[in-house]
């Protein structure tokens, strides 16, 4: 970041955290009842009420056109699950471009219902609009969740010598994201019509909702923080938990699981899948005596988990175990679809 970071000219994507950290800096509250705010790395914001903790979640659909209300609802799900809680109640800002079709806002909706259906969540509210300046639909979703105060976990509560566990395979949703909106780039770049539908079909299989696997996790009582990796994929939600909890991370790169689907995706689009949005996998850290009960829990509920890496203490920093050799762990500016998607537009 330089200097003055207040003189940088922004490019699609996350704010850089560092950035974000010194916005959130002016935003600390001494509301009692407020028991987790505003923090980079954090999944959620805690509010106490005496028996429950309610969980809330704010989180946009900007990258994907395609089935975008079904998204919005899954997404910020995740984001309540891996907090410890049931996602129960869904608001949506729903901003239309002019002359959009009745029709398309009509399925937006339809999407919605279908989400929440799945997930046993009620959508109580919200905003519509259609915006001048848009060339496209945009939603905004703010998910509300509840715990009891014992089940509620935070992603700055890993500690140095946990296992670092991860459910499934890393950029589930940006493969599928991509062979939705790129169908055009990728038969050109060689990949087959069958190939881009099973890519896409990563949506549906294994899918991306991790709120089974963070509530199978946290049934073990082995859990000490669970984290959602979304923009800035597996490499970004590693450093947001680093920042978060104050340590580093060494990870394994061969332990980490990459879908064929995706591979072929990522290559033809000269994309890094470490760096791809990665809603589908759930980041959970344990104690390493309490690290396999988490994995067998999971492995018998049909959820591949395996031990990727080990929380460290900050001062080793972010390392990547590649070919037998430690090295730094890749760092990105911003998500890799965000940067292929201006690529695809300039």
């Amino acid at each position: 970041m330089p200097d003055n970071p207040f003189d940088m000219h922004l490019r699609p994507g996350k704010l850089p955290p560092d950035l974000l950290k010194t916005f959130l800096s002016g935003l600390i509250t001494a509301e009692k009842r407020v028991l987790l705010g505003p923090n980079v790395g954090e999944d959620s914001a805690f509010i106490s009420f005496g028996s429950s903790t309610l969980i809330a979640k704010s989180d946009p659909i900007t990258f994907a056109t395609d089935r975008i209300g079904w998204y919005a609802i899954q997404v910020n799900a995740n984001d309540i699950a891996a907090s410890g809680g049931t996602p129960k109640w869904f608001l949506s800002t729903l901003l239309l471009p002019e002359d959009e079709k009745v029709s398309n806002i009509k399925d937006i909706f339809e999407q919605m219902r279908e989400a929440a259906d799945e997930l046993g969540v009620t959508i109580i509210g919200g905003h519509t609009e259609i915006t001048t300046g848009l060339s496209r639909p945009i939603i905004a979703g703010t998910m509300l969740g509840e715990a009891a105060p014992s089940e509620t976990v935070k992603t700055s509560s890993a500690e140095p010598g946990d296992d670092v566990i991860l459910t499934s395979g890393i950029a589930i949703e940006g493969t599928a994201i991509l062979a939705r909106e790129s169908k055009t780039e990728l038969l050109a770049a060689g990949v087959s019509e069958d190939e881009i539908k099973k890519a896409a079909n990563l949506l549906n299989v294994p899918g991306i909702s991790i709120v089974k696997p963070a509530q199978v996790a946290m049934s073990t009582g082995q859990v000490t923080a669970m984290h959602d990796p979304t923009e800035g994929g597996l490499a970004g939600a590693m450093d947001e938990l680093a920042r978060a909890s104050g340590t580093g991370v060494t990870i394994d790169d061969d332990q980490v699981l990459i879908f064929d689907e995706t591979k072929t995706i990522c290559e033809a689009l000269f994309i890094e899948p470490w760096g791809l949005i990665a809603s589908g996998s759930l980041i959970i850290t344990a104690h390493p005596n309490g690290s396999q009960k988490v994995i067998r829990a999971l492995t018998q509920a049909g959820i591949e988990a395996n031990v990727i890496g080990k929380i460290t203490d900050f001062k080793k920093g972010m390392q990547i175990i590649k070919k037998g050799k430690l090295q730094p762990l890749p760092k990105f500016e911003r998500d890799e679809i965000a940067r292929y998607f201006e690529t695809l537009n300039s």
